[in-house]
């Protein structure tokens, strides 16, 4: 079993998607088995609103307000480029195509996939292919955690009606996990496991309302949707970066984007969005399960090509004569490398 476990740990997502698809499955074609009672139904089919809570409580103990400088300001032009991508595209099929779907895809799916983003995979992408600032940036970046960007959008644009009650009733339990995590570093080193541990709960007893015939229909669509997150939100945010650097006057060498590429994914969190949406406003609860189902192929599509994509970038950008390199020289100096001096990076890299 631990074998088992080791090699699905090495597919992008797989601990998070496999319980979706396992409990979809059961659903819909052993459905009595979540309905024998007790404990059993009540954790494993009618669990998904209490453990959402749950893990949006953890999940905003994680959030730190620490970063100063320039991750700052990356951090905020990258997350403004990704949601602005995300909001243009949702309500641009909402209002301007005839039946407010494309291809099957539903503007909920489309906010809460592009707009939301893999802060783990961030990390382990800048850290090998950004600098300093790049993997500071998450921090501000981390904001996009969660349903709140999606319910705002959504509701601003008139496509929910979410009372205020309702909104501040979704948004509580992360907002006092926040508030927690930054009063003590021990409660949210004690809470950082939960993350792990809640998350694939959740996502079974959301995947317990799945029918299977709702993803062949609507989930391989997801995968077009996964193709728009990196290519759209993705793009958006790297050409934000672009700007930044423009309006701050850094030279060429220094005007890295690496960062925007490694933020053009789609979290497993963010298939808990659509339900957090539907229990602020009842009238998504007809579109959920296809929202889910879109959302966690985009989430599976994201984590495998996104590797991909951010090294083809880092190429680019060396044969443009750009690098994080130069770009953290210069923002702690204001002077560029010697053009001589070596990369760093590809040092720490075996030929």
């Amino acid at each position: 079993m631990d074998n088992v476990l080791r090699t699905l740990g090495r597919l992008p997502g797989a601990l998070l998607i496999i319980p979706l698809f396992l409990a979809a499955l059961i659903n819909t074609f052993v459905p009595e088995v979540l309905e024998i009672g007790s404990f059993t139904t009540a954790l494993f089919r009618d669990g998904a609103v209490p453990l959402i809570a749950m893990f949006f409580f953890v999940m905003g103990s994680q959030i730190q307000v620490k970063s100063l400088g320039a991750s700052v300001e990356k951090g905020i032009v990258m997350l403004l480029g990704k949601y602005a991508a995300a909001i243009a595209v949702g309500l641009g099929v909402a209002y301007l195509t005839p039946d407010g779907t494309l291809f099957g895809l539903v503007p909920l799916a489309i906010i809460a996939a592009m707009g939301n983003s893999n802060g783990a995979l961030y990390i382990a992408l800048t850290g090998q292919f950004g600098n300093k600032s790049d993997k500071g940036a998450v921090a501000m970046l981390s904001i996009n955690d969660g349903p709140l960007l999606t319910l705002i959008a959504l509701g601003a644009a008139g496509l929910a009606d979410f009372s205020p009650m309702a909104l501040l009733a979704v948004f509580l339990p992360i907002l006092i996990g926040f508030v927690l995590g930054n009063l003590s570093s021990i409660i949210r080193e004690f809470l950082a496991p939960g993350e792990k541990i809640i998350l694939p709960f959740a996502l079974f007893a959301i995947g317990a309302g799945i029918d299977l015939g709702v993803f062949v229909t609507a989930g391989a669509v997801g995968i077009l949707l996964g193709v728009m997150t990196i290519v759209l939100s993705g793009g958006m945010a790297m050409l934000a970066l672009q700007a930044w650097h423009v309006v701050r006057r850094h030279p060429k060498p220094a005007r890295n984007v690496i960062g925007g590429a490694c933020e053009a994914t789609t979290a497993g969190n963010a298939i808990a969005t659509p339900a957090a949406v539907a229990l602020a406003d009842p009238s998504y609860a007809g579109v959920q399960a296809v929202a889910t189902t879109q959302v966690a192929s985009a989430v599976v599509v994201t984590a495998v090509l996104i590797p991909f994509v951010v090294v083809a970038i880092s190429r680019w950008q060396e044969r443009r004569g750009v690098s994080p390199e130069q770009e953290e020289h210069y923002l702690l100096h204001k002077t560029l490398l010697p053009t001589d001096q070596p990369d760093a990076r590809s040092e720490q890299q075996p030929a």
